[in-house]
């Protein structure tokens, strides 16, 4: 034990010195976005933790730990995990839904790092379960907070975070058909025609309302190299404009999404 613990402190302090220059070579460089330049006073995780209990699009869990190591066995912890691409806070990839999009790994770095704009349409899913944010929606965003920023991410806030904890939350009725709140495809298109949004974001879990067969939204956006975000949490906790979202996308060569940490700061 007293070996294994010597070795990690080792690795521990070649680590310290290595970050610079392994980002660089890993992620690339990527200029930063003017609202960066005012600064920040808080930070919001906009991340669920997910486990097994956490609900999927396809139903079965998402995600499967195995340990490997124990503490009290070897001296440390360690896992592996069994994932689906599509699980908990997570990003969809211009690959999910076309032939030759973009991969994961391939969404530029400063696509990661997007002015968050948060479109509120709490009231409308409090009486509509497949509310959906349309084009009106984003005139409305707009006029009260100006043009939506160039590298924007354009978040959902319907208020579905609530749910998460029951099966409101993805939504199947008796007869197995999903329900819960997404992007009109309008909406979408007037985003990619009028504005230089790189990505959609929504609070449920997917870009489309539940009961779509044609998951037009979906085929509409990725296929243009643009990305979507879906179980984004806290949007209640971060103002309607003037956040920057920093989207911690996985690297898995060739993945059509993964689960992210998202970080709002403003």
């Amino acid at each position: 034990m007293k070996s294994v613990k010597d070795r990690m402190l080792s690795r521990r302090n070649f680590l310290k010195a290595a970050p610079a220059i392994t980002a660089t070579a890993t992620i690339g460089v990527g200029a930063a976005p003017a609202s960066l330049a005012a600064g920040a006073e808080r930070i919001v995780d906009m991340t669920y933790v997910i486990d097994e209990a956490f609900p999927t699009w396809l139903g079965p869990p998402g995600i499967k730990l195995s340990q490997v190591a124990k503490f009290e066995e070897s001296g440390f912890n360690a896992f592996n995990i069994e994932v689906f691409e599509h699980t908990g806070t997570h990003v969809d990839a211009p690959l999910h839904f076309s032939a030759d999009g973009r991969s994961v790994e391939e969404i530029p770095v400063k696509s990661l790092v997007c002015p968050l704009c948060v479109i509120d349409i709490r009231e409308k899913a409090e009486t509509n379960i497949e509310a959906e944010i349309t084009p009106d929606d984003l005139r409305a965003w707009i006029s009260e907070h100006g043009e939506i920023p160039n590298g924007a991410c354009v978040a959902m806030n319907s208020g579905w975070q609530k749910h998460v904890a029951t099966p409101k939350f993805a939504g199947f009725d008796d007869a197995g058909v999903r329900h819960y709140p997404g992007f009109h495809v309008e909406a979408a298109q007037m985003l990619m025609e009028e504005t230089g949004s790189v990505a959609i974001a929504t609070d449920s879990l997917s870009l489309d309302i539940g009961s779509t067969q044609t998951f037009d939204t979906h085929y509409a956006w990725l296929p243009t190299n643009r990305y979507g975000i879906e179980n984004i949490a806290n949007l209640d906790k971060v103002p309607a404009a003037g956040a920057t979202l920093f989207v911690g996308a996985p690297t898995h060569r060739g993945g059509s999404g993964g689960p992210a940490r998202l970080l709002a700061m403003f």
